[in-house]
């Protein structure tokens, strides 16, 4: 997979779910992608200063991410 369709995999994770996100009054962007291995994303709105917010990350968008694109080993929030 080439790095462009590896951030197209990506951002289609992030489509996916984006909905679950906004139904909660946040959202997620994605940064970048290093190595074709780590993304790098930003919890927006709500999801900021949520006490849950790395259990969201790790089990629901990380999972997404992994879904679309296997290669990929880590998610991280950058702030």
């Amino acid at each position: 997979m080439t790095s462009e369709e590896l951030k197209i995999n990506v951002e289609k994770a992030l489509a996916e779910i984006r909905p679950f996100l906004e139904s909660d009054g946040g959202n997620i962007s994605l940064i970048s992608i290093e190595d074709d291995r780590k993304v790098n994303v930003q919890l927006e709105g709500a999801c900021v200063g949520c006490s849950v917010n790395q259990m969201t990350l790790k089990s629901g968008v990380e999972m997404t991410i992994k879904k679309y694109a296997p290669q990929i080993e880590e998610v991280v929030n950058v702030e």
